[in-house]
């Protein structure tokens, strides 16, 4: 778990294929390592990693197949910067809301503007994730925890403040970029208690039947 209260910002020192996944070394900065261990999660713009190698400056960690479609990693290069936390502690200030570091779809940023001292963008969500998405509510860019000013279908509006800003890779990001997405995961959790009894049965797989091309007139009877 982790707060989406960025700690450092980290860079890709070099990406090795292996077969469909890759195996990706950030160089961690600022980030403290004295207390990470092989094994411990580092959020990675927004995307819960496991340290497979610590070499001292850094960590090697394995990317899934799935991870490299379904993330901004796809885009990721040797060279780019990306948000890191480490994961919680008990002990640990609760700054921001409950990140989980498993990314629910990719965003697009669609404007990028001056609002005072604050840059505000407007991001397009997934129209499926559109529902986890509340005004004033938490959302998780990047690996930023950040609250919601302005809702209007699935194109949700931020002010991000200058502290924000310096601290993270929300500096450089630009109109067209994409950006990962976490929904709050208590509305994800509400969603499912709302099911009741529903929530056990399962949903029959989706395709093409015969008795749906004969339902729709595709077969003589």
């Amino acid at each position: 778990m982790f707060t989406g209260i960025i700690q450092a910002i980290g860079k890709i020192a070099a990406i090795e294929p292996q077969g469909l996944d890759s195996r990706f070394y950030i160089k961690t900065g600022e980030l403290d390592l004295s207390d990470v261990v092989i094994g411990d999660s580092i959020a990675s713009n927004g995307i819960c990693l496991t340290a497979v190698t610590l070499p001292g400056d850094g960590f090697w960690a394995d990317v899934s197949a799935e991870t490299l479609k379904k993330t901004s990693f796809k885009h990721i290069k040797v060279g780019s910067r990306v948000n890191l936390e480490k994961a919680l502690l008990p002990t640990t200030h609760l700054g921001g809301h409950i990140v989980s570091g498993h990314v629910d779809g990719l965003g697009k940023i669609i404007e990028r503007s001056h609002a005072g001292r604050s840059i505000h963008f407007k991001i397009q969500a997934p129209n499926e994730l559109a529902k986890y998405i509340a005004a004033k509510g938490s959302i998780c860019i990047n690996g930023i925890s950040l609250t919601i000013n302005e809702l209007n279908g699935a194109v949700f509006e931020l002010n991000i403040v200058p502290h924000t800003l310096d601290e993270t890779t929300l500096s450089t990001a630009q109109a067209g970029d994409e950006v990962n997405l976490e929904v709050d995961i208590i509305a994800r959790y509400l969603e499912r208690l709302l099911l009741g009894d529903k929530a056990a049965e399962v949903v029959p797989e989706q395709g093409v039947t015969m008795a749906l091309l004969a339902e729709n007139g595709f077969l003589s009877r």
